[in-house]
């Protein structure tokens, strides 16, 4: 995996006996699937691992499903309901497996926020502070990949392309593939210019499962040679 040329660290690290590990990238990037494999591997060598995944909070979870649905989320509102949902599953579902020593595998972090905020025209500085109370993860790994294989992803998968991934709010199209194109390059390049200013670990996306897979581990084998065992899978869900 290349290394980031300038890693500038956006906060300081937690400081906890645990690992915080998160995976970001594009959807249709793979990430998902690879925090999956990697959760279970780490399982099944005896660590203690906690998964947890980008909106999954309880708090605002109604509220952000109405506003989507009646179509009434400016990018404002929309990264204000999000950094709420972030703010509560950081205290109820990061921090205590953190504090605990356990491996949190995270699928999106703040850096989700800092991304497709940006991209929807929000201030990059004002989207910052709003997250100034998340630490620097561990291990930040960014699946890279072109918006053209995420929408041959997409459409391979037949599920259907919703209307605030293409970026439609935004007016950038009529035509649901091409507005979700612009908007995937926006978020794209944010992706990209955050790798380097954050210090991500870029993965080629483009490649088999097995091999992303095994790169992610030999990543990560330093890191756990002193993190303490004693298996058990802990899940937000």
């Amino acid at each position: 995996m290349p290394e980031p040329t300038v890693p500038v660290p956006s906060a300081p690290s937690h400081g906890y006996p645990g690992r915080l590990l998160v995976f970001e990238g594009l959807d249709g990037s793979g990430k998902s699937t690879q925090a999956a494999l990697l959760g279970k591997w780490l399982q099944s060598g005896g660590h203690r691992v906690f998964f947890t995944e980008w909106n999954s909070s309880q708090l605002v979870a109604n509220t952000i499903r109405r506003g989507k649905k009646k179509g009434l989320l400016t990018p404002t509102t929309f990264s204000l309901l999000h950094a709420v949902d972030f703010a509560d599953r950081f205290d109820r579902q990061i921090l205590p497996p953190l504090r605990a020593g356990y491996l949190v595998v995270c699928d999106r972090y703040a850096y989700t926020a800092f991304a497709r905020d940006a991209a929807r025209g929000c201030d990059p500085d004002w989207v910052r502070t709003i997250y100034s109370f998340a630490p620097r993860p561990d291990r930040i790994f960014y699946f890279q990949v072109p918006v053209q294989v995420t929408l041959r992803r997409k459409l391979a998968s037949r599920l259907k392309i919703n209307y605030y991934e293409a970026g439609m709010d935004l007016g950038l199209s009529d035509e649901v593939k091409e507005s979700y194109v612009r908007f995937q390059t926006r978020l794209k390049r944010e992706y990209d210019r955050l790798a380097v200013t954050d210090g991500f670990t870029v993965v080629d996306a483009t490649r088999s499962v097995e091999a992303i897979q095994r790169e992610l581990r030999q990543d990560l084998a330093p890191m756990l040679e002193n993190v303490p065992t004693g298996a058990r899978l802990m899940h937000d869900g």
